[in-house]
């Protein structure tokens, strides 16, 4: 061992560095971020009168109706979709963006393309400051082409 670590000096320092370490490692530990009230968001997605088997679903804030913050993203899976915790809407004003699948793309043997069922679907939402439900129907006018 190095004559430098049995020095009084040095082993203070070594203390208060290896301090330093569990105190900025521990700050960040369990701590959630200071932004604002997250709400989950649950319900289905139907389209042409059937549940979405697979899909994604984009929530972003609708900024030209003032409101601003964090977006959120959920997926469709057999007709159904929710936030994930700690990760949801900041409530107001959204524009849901949909797209559903028959199956879901990358998987084995289906290319990114099929099964689409339609893409891009948007619909403008208010959603409460609370955890919510809200349902989505996509008409069969939003038919991929």
């Amino acid at each position: 061992m190095s004559k430098m670590f049995h020095s009084p000096s040095h082993v203070r320092l070594c203390i208060a560095l290896c301090a330093c370490a569990v105190a900025v490692a521990a700050g960040g530990c369990g701590r959630r971020d200071s932004g604002p009230a997250r709400y989950t968001l649950s319900g289905t997605v139907t389209f042409d009168g059937k549940p979405v088997p697979h899909g994604t679903i984009s929530i972003a804030p609708d900024t030209s109706r003032g409101n601003s913050g964090p977006g959120a993203f959920a997926q469709i899976d057999n007709g159904r979709y929710q936030t994930t915790a700690g990760a949801g809407t900041v409530g107001g004003p959204h524009i849901l963006a949909v797209t559903g699948f028959e199956a879901i793309p990358g998987a084995e043997g289906v290319d990114s393309d099929d099964g689409l069922l339609f893409a891009a679907f948007e619909v403008a939402v208010d959603l409460p400051h609370e955890d919510t439900t809200h349902d989505i129907v996509v008409p069969a006018s939003a038919a991929a082409r």
